[in-house]
């Protein structure tokens, strides 16, 4: 019997493995996801990578981070985290300071306008999570994450 997920992408010839299956169904379902959160950072002028940026910034606090440890914390990973905090700063949103004990470490912290940037995003953003995902209930939505974060564990447990 064929899938849900093959119908959608009207592929003809079977999945070749359950695995695929399940992967092009994490596909489908990032891609139906983030597209909603597009639409809504867009009216506000932010990627989602520049949000997640500025909202790991104001998590840190004054003494800020550098590029490396934004780049570990952010969800979806980006090659030229520099690049990206350039863009930033010539907006205005982060300011960057290099290290008075080591010159090659550069801090970055959010600035005033980055909070007032994503400060009114905070309610919207929170009211978009639950409006995509309120229909699979509470139990459902647990289970959801646990195996999300079980799929990501190479080890499997």
């Amino acid at each position: 019997m064929a899938g849900r997920i093959q119908a959608e992408i009207q592929q003809t010839k079977p999945i070749g493995s359950l695995e695929e299956e399940a992967f092009l169904n994490l596909q489908r379902t990032t891609a139906q996801l983030t597209l909603a959160m597009t639409e809504l950072l867009k009216e506000h002028d932010l990627t989602q990578t520049q949000y997640n940026v500025l909202r790991i910034l104001r998590g840190a606090g004054t003494a800020g981070l550098t590029a490396g440890e934004i780049g570990e914390r952010m969800i979806t990973r980006d090659p030229d985290v520099t690049r990206l905090l350039d863009r930033l700063e010539r907006r205005g949103l982060v300011e960057r300071w290099r290290c008075t004990a080591d010159r090659r470490v550069v801090w970055t912290r959010i600035t005033g306008a980055g909070r007032d940037a994503i400060a009114p995003l905070d309610a919207p953003v929170d009211e978009l999570h639950r409006d995509l995902l309120k229909h699979m209930g509470d139990d459902r939505l647990r289970q959801l994450v646990e195996l999300l974060e079980v799929a990501r564990d190479p080890a499997g447990v």
